[in-house]
């Protein structure tokens, strides 16, 4: 079972500090125009969705970008795989974070049977060269893997069946996980074990303490980007404009004018 819970009071303080660093990161990406590309993957129910929300409380949406794609089309599935992922890769100024990633063809499309042995293969064989490719031309690349144990993944998937607000975080496919736990065991480690390198490697976060997970991951993430914080130029407010007087000295508005407000 999960260990013992951070206390709720200290989880503030220090996700609010986080998230204060994570303003100054979001700065020094415009400033500088980085290219940054964080990946999320593991266990169903292991936290994936809540860490990503700490990230993006508190920052701009047009900096950091989420992205979770559903199913794929048919369209879609007649292209090159990495094709519907490439499109979402940041320009510069722009941090993207992968609510799961290409790395579904070596976990649920592998473990389901949703692809070929050959195209697994090829995927295992292809993407280090990729993201090596994508680190050459510059981009930040960092990986995380969140891990959970069976008892904490099954006490998470009760609390979603009985919570009708966490009904839609519980889909089929994470139903079948529950019972192949062994089979995606499998075929996460064989996923890590080859494509894990020194250009992309792999960050495993243990999950079964949300709070902590959340803490460490955000920091951890901080740490391995080399940014530094942007001098602020606070704006000088000037003295405050009598708007409404204005306005009634150049008949724009009226106290006779009935207020819907």
């Amino acid at each position: 079972m999960s260990k013992k819970r951070l206390k709720r009071k200290k989880f503030d303080r220090e996700i609010e500090t986080l998230q204060i660093e994570l303003c100054r990161l979001q700065a020094w990406t415009k400033e500088t125009g980085a290219r940054i590309v964080v990946i999320f993957e593991g266990r169903d129910a292991a936290g994936k969705g809540g860490v990503i929300k700490r990230i993006t409380e508190r920052v701009s949406p047009r900096v950091f970008r989420v992205v979770a794609l559903p199913t794929p089309t048919e369209r879609e599935k007649s292209q090159l795989f990495i094709q519907r992922y490439v499109q979402h890769l940041p320009a510069a100024g722009e941090i993207v974070l992968f609510d799961r990633s290409w790395y579904n063809r070596a976990g649920v499309e592998h473990v389901m049977g949703f692809c070929s042995q050959e195209e697994y293969e090829n995927f295992i064989n292809d993407i280090p060269k990729f993201e090596n490719a994508m680190v050459g031309d510059g981009i930040i690349l960092i990986k995380y893997f969140f891990d959970i144990s069976p008892e904490v993944q099954e006490e998470r998937f009760k609390r979603r069946i009985n919570d009708a607000r966490k009904h839609w975080k519980l889909s089929s496919m994470d139903v079948e996980s529950w019972s192949r736990w062994s089979d995606y065991t499998i075929a996460y480690r064989n996923m890590i074990e080859k494509t894990h390198t020194e250009q992309a490697p792999w960050f495993r976060v243990p999950a079964n303490e949300k709070r902590s997970a959340r803490l460490n991951c955000i920091s951890h993430l901080l740490s391995c980007i080399p940014y530094e914080a942007i001098p602020f130029e606070s704006p000088i407010l000037s003295r405050q404009r009598n708007i409404t007087q204005e306005l009634k000295e150049i008949g724009v508005f009226s106290e006779s004018v009935p207020r819907t407000f």
